[in-house]
């Protein structure tokens, strides 16, 4: 009976299994984010007489998408994504460019960034964001030592984020460009590179940072305008300033779902950049807590399992979940920041919360992407604690050799003798 299940076991194989903690998480903020989006967005679909229900409908439309891929990334080895990674970023880099081409390329508010698909606009950053994970985490496996012991070793990787940077920055999309570096930087340190090589690479760009930061006159105004909104309330400092009144609106337990008063009107884009701004006011201290909870327990359980991957030789399973996770985690500091005055304006929406087509959409897919790294990842310790509790194979022996042993067995004793 031992050997029968040990068999049994070894046929079976090491399990899989998506991480618990994680996916409540990321399914709790998803479901916030489809309330929010309701509450937040009837006025402005009311006041432009398109139904009071209309951002709701898109909202479900896009997260109805997102799921599919996220449901298919899930089911997706990452080793498909690990060997293709070199033409996920040509891909990359192709959408980047398209944005600049006419009839393709679509101009909304002085700025290039969505692409014109007929039946939808789609903006490529938002996949951008998942391949620079994806080639940063497939570069730091396939050149491991250089990273870790040479300076030249990190020029590709930095390299490739420092030219996604500059095509955003022609867009311009100053606040995805400085998230993207940040998160490239963070992954390659995560890599084992030193810190030294980390600062010299990364001085020269400082400077070419602050000269994109201040060479547009809307850049500096938000800039300098975040530090007293109160001095321009009615032109450069509106939006933080009705973002700052509906938080304090909120108080502790909030206003009451659907009662904001900011979101008439008043707050500008409330139910994307500003969606946490509404958050607070209708749910109060109490709604603010869930959504820092939530987004806490995405990026620990990330990052935890990153470190187990790196433990248990599931080294790109380890890398593509430090990167996402990281992604989500300082877009959501960004966001926050944002909407509490901390940063100085910027378009990036709230993870998974917020209204957006690609954003929501690639966001499930990047959960879909981390969800998968999870499941591999505990797969490799399933596999290594069947391996350690695993007893000896038991012989068992066979019928036909103990016959031939009894039938030539007085031949052997007669040699010996």
């Amino acid at each position: 009976m031992l050997f029968d299940s040990t068999q049994a076991k070894r046929r079976q194989g090491p399990r899989g299994a998506y991480d618990m903690p994680l996916l409540v998480a990321l399914v709790g903020l998803a479901s916030m984010g489809l309330v929010m989006v309701t509450s937040s967005s009837i006025a402005v679909a009311a006041s432009t007489h398109m139904g009071e229900f209309y951002f709701l409908k898109k909202h479900l439309l896009f997260l109805g998408m997102g799921t599919v891929l996220a449901v298919a990334a899930m089911r997706t080895e990452l080793k498909l994504l690990e060997k293709n990674a070199f033409l996920l970023m040509l891909l990359a880099f192709s959408l980047l460019l398209a944005v600049f081409l006419p009839f393709f390329g679509l101009r909304i508010n002085g700025a290039r960034r969505w692409l014109n698909l007929i039946v939808t606009n789609f903006q490529p950053v938002e996949a951008v964001k998942l391949i620079l994970v994806i080639y940063i985490s497939s570069y730091l496996v396939r050149h491991r030592e250089s990273v870790e012991t040479r300076f030249l070793g990190l020029f590709k990787p930095l390299m490739v984020a420092g030219l996604f940077v500059l095509l955003l920055l022609a867009q311009p999309d100053f606040g995805s460009a400085t998230l993207m570096i940040a998160v490239a930087i963070a992954m390659v340190w995560l890599g084992g590179a030193r810190p030294i090589f980390l600062f010299g690479m990364g001085l020269p760009l400082m400077p070419l940072l602050g000269i994109a930061a201040t060479s547009e006159s809307y850049r500096m105004k938000r800039l300098t305008s975040f530090m007293d909104p109160w001095k321009d309330p009615f032109n450069d400092g509106f939006q933080l300033t009705q973002s700052l009144m509906a938080i304090g609106r909120g108080e502790w337990t909030g206003v009451g779902l659907g009662q904001s008063v900011l979101k008439l009107s008043y707050l500008p884009e409330a139910h994307t950049d500003f969606i946490f701004a509404v958050i607070s006011e209708e749910l109060g201290l109490a709604g603010v807590l869930t959504v820092m909870v939530l987004f806490t327990v995405v990026v620990w359980r990330g990052l935890a399992m990153g470190v187990k991957g790196i433990d248990v030789g599931q080294r790109f399973a380890g890398y593509v979940s430090f990167g996402i996770s990281l992604m989500i985690g300082l877009q959501t500091m960004v966001s926050i920041g944002v909407n509490l005055g901390a940063l100085p304006t910027k378009g990036l929406t709230l993870p998974l919360i917020s209204y957006g087509g690609s954003s929501i959409v690639l966001t499930c897919a990047m959960a879909g992407v981390l969800l998968r790294a999870t499941y591999e990842i505990n797969r490799a310790i399933d596999a290594r604690q069947m391996a350690t509790r695993m007893p000896p194979a038991v012989a068992v022996p066979d019928a036909n050799a103990a016959a031939v042993a009894a039938a030539t067995a007085p031949a052997r004793q007669a040699v010996n003798a």
